[in-house]
């Protein structure tokens, strides 16, 4: 298994690249708490996880994947950019709490992630131009418009 890393995640200049990075390929959907859930619960209700979770939020600025420009006006969610298991609360093992496995993401985001669903990203939006959705009317070569019939 491939260890995620912030401090690799955030030279990745586009949000693209920080999404390829932290995809989970062919792990979906894999149960990794099943009838111990409890643990996984009783560990985000923590007081430690909390103070964990705002330094995590304070450093990324908000912003999706850590990208500047990219502010989550929502719920902002602190993903553990390696699948937990059991043992790592169990344990108490380095991917729980530090921070250096952790990044906010906006639910979109954190589930696209998940479920290797690219289409649950927010897109960067369309520049349009004058015209460009009306194949009737056409600019001629002096920039004048031309009205095809």
């Amino acid at each position: 298994m491939r260890i995620r890393r912030y401090s690799e995640l955030i030279e990745l200049r586009t949000f693209r690249e920080r999404f390829e990075y932290l995809r989970l390929d062919g792990t979906v959907g894999k149960e990794t708490f099943g009838i111990e859930r409890y643990l996984n619960q009783a560990f985000y209700h923590s007081v430690g996880w909390g103070q964990v979770r705002n330094y995590v939020i304070s450093r990324d600025l908000g912003c999706d994947l850590a990208l500047p420009g990219n502010e989550i006006y929502g719920s902002i969610y602190v993903h553990h950019m390696n699948p937990l298991e059991v043992r790592d609360i169990t344990e108490a093992t380095d991917f729980l709490m530090d921070p250096e496995f952790l990044v906010c993401t906006s639910l979109n985001t954190h589930n696209a992630i998940h479920y290797g669903d690219e289409r649950l990203l927010i897109c960067e939006p369309i520049i349009r131009t004058p015209y460009d959705t009306c194949p009737w009317k056409r600019r001629d070569a002096l920039g004048k418009h031309t009205h095809e019939h």
